[in-house]
């Protein structure tokens, strides 16, 4: 990782509210229990051209953390200290240098990097502030800082970029094209972080039976070589598992779906995670619908393949209803389908986080998916395929009228939009805009990709046209008021 700085500390003095002062926004979840930050959450400062790591609290014991997370946490530690260019260690300027504090810097004094000591909440009293503690652990000149008010960021900036050093100059030559930025989206302990890990091809995700380990949505960047030998730069966000609203428990999960639902709203490609045992359940169904909402891609993954393999090997009692794992495998792939209707024609890919069984499918449905983002819909054949629908399906009479299409035409892609000059708009029902949307996507190879109507009824374009009928002419460009427009949303 190049120019990387690592904020590390203990637990709970400020490490994350430092973070986010220092890019401008709020990535990491800031609250007053310590242990909230477990992985390595990353962001680009882009004032200093560097990757800034926040790491979890080094000696976390206790609350809600079991030992397996705990060691977890500080491993993820240790990553952000070999990784890093330049650490930030940050104590507390109010309880003073504690044991830890002296563990912590001895570890730092080892690792032989340059460590740049900070003390944190020296809000406005410097006579409370001990600095001949602070000289104790042998790392220098402090810098005073309150991440709260924001007093000594611009001294703390400065520093940071004087001990880095310039940028170096690479001989590589950048793509043009953006990284490609997959996220996973779920339930709690569906095995989103597992599956991060075998992309990443590193435990850079904490993984723990407990559910809710992960609770920042998690951006870390990998390279991916397709079938065909080609490099694809891809960003990968582990979210948090998206528990229900009257569910949340805490401002700690009640952050953490903030978090995830920012995710989704950031990404290209949405990978959905449903537990191979469990089915799709409800929760399922609403944690996709937030997706769909977004009018986001999305690719469903199954996950925990193995334990369905395994079952099927030890003839357990409960696959004796299905002639065989390609039965239940069938059966899955409709069941899921019923409930995730929404989905129109997103690829399902059953995979083993645990055997790294189809994970290299995941990528490649996704590179194949983001280039279909991009198509056009031939015009022609979009009108013809409409007329032929309506024809061999009317839609239903509502109030005596019933919905007709005169015309229609791609406007945009990311997600596929479409204007439909209509009659009534008000007189297309859902179930039969879904009907539309899944012939269109099965017609024109959109598998998975979201595709939104944008209705305009019979009064609006006699406006436009003063009357004269749209089959006689092409309809406005793009340069139309978008306020002109219904639009049907998800």
């Amino acid at each position: 990782m190049s120019r990387a700085v690592a904020v590390v500390g203990r637990p709970n003095v400020g490490k994350s509210r430092l973070f986010n002062r220092l890019v401008k926004r709020r990535v990491s979840i800031v609250h007053d229990q310590p242990g909230i930050t477990r992985d390595v959450v990353s962001a680009e400062v882009d004032t200093g051209d560097y990757t800034l790591l926040d790491t979890g609290g080094l000696g976390l014991e206790g609350g809600e953390s079991t030992a397996e997370i705990t060691a977890a946490s500080e491993r993820q530690v240790e990553f952000a200290i070999v990784a890093a260019d330049l650490i930030v260690f940050v104590v507390d300027g109010l309880d003073g240098i504690t044991a830890l504090d002296d563990r912590i810097a001895q570890m730092l004094r080892r690792s032989r990097k340059e460590v740049l000591l900070v003390i944190n909440k020296a809000d406005f009293d410097d006579e409370k502030i001990d600095l001949a503690e602070a000289y104790r652990l042998g790392l220098g000149e402090p810098l005073r800082v309150s991440a709260e008010h924001g007093r000594g960021e611009g001294e703390l900036r400065s520093e940071i970029l004087t001990r880095l050093g310039p940028a170096p100059v690479s001989d590589e030559v950048k793509s043009a094209a953006d990284p490609l930025c997959v996220c996973f989206i779920g339930r709690p302990n569906v095995g989103k972080s597992s599956l991060g890990n075998r992309l990443l091809r590193d435990e850079r995700l904490i993984v723990s039976a407990t559910p809710g380990t992960t609770r920042d949505a998690v951006e870390l960047p990998f390279r991916f070589k397709t079938r065909y030998g080609k490099d694809v730069d891809f960003r990968l966000i582990d979210t948090a598992g998206i528990k229900a609203q009257t569910k949340l428990a805490s401002p700690v999960e009640y952050f953490s779906r903030l978090r995830s639902l920012d995710a989704i709203s950031r990404a290209d490609i949405i990978f959905m995670v449903v537990d191979a045992l469990d089915g799709v359940t409800q929760q399922d169904k609403a944690i996709a619908g937030e997706a769909v909402k977004e009018h986001k891609p999305i690719v469903v993954l199954v996950n925990k393949w193995d334990l369905v393999l395994e079952a099927f090997k030890q003839g357990d009692p409960a696959t004796e209803r299905y002639k065989s794992e390609r039965d239940y495998r069938e059966k899955y792939e409709k069941a899921l389908f019923d409930r995730l209707f929404f989905t129109a024609g997103s690829p399902v890919i059953f995979v083993s986080a645990k055997r790294n069984f189809e994970i290299d499918r995941m990528l490649d449905a996704a590179v194949k998916m983001n280039r279909r983002l991009d198509y056009t819909i031939p015009t022609a054949k979009l009108n013809a395929l409409l007329n032929r629908l309506t024809q061999q399906t009317p839609p239903p009479v509502i109030g005596n009228r019933r919905f007709k299409i005169f015309y229609a035409t791609q406007t945009g892609n990311r997600p596929f939009r479409i204007r439909i000059f209509c009659n009534r708009e008000e007189k297309l029902p859902e179930n039969y805009r879904r009907f539309l949307e899944s012939n269109i996507v099965r017609e024109f190879d959109l598998e998975g990709c979201p595709v939104m109507f944008q209705l305009v009824g019979k009064e609006k374009h006699k406006e436009r046209g003063k009357g004269a009928p749209l089959r006689s002419r092409r309809p406005a460009a793009d340069s139309a008021a978008e306020t002109d427009f219904e639009t049907l949303e998800d």
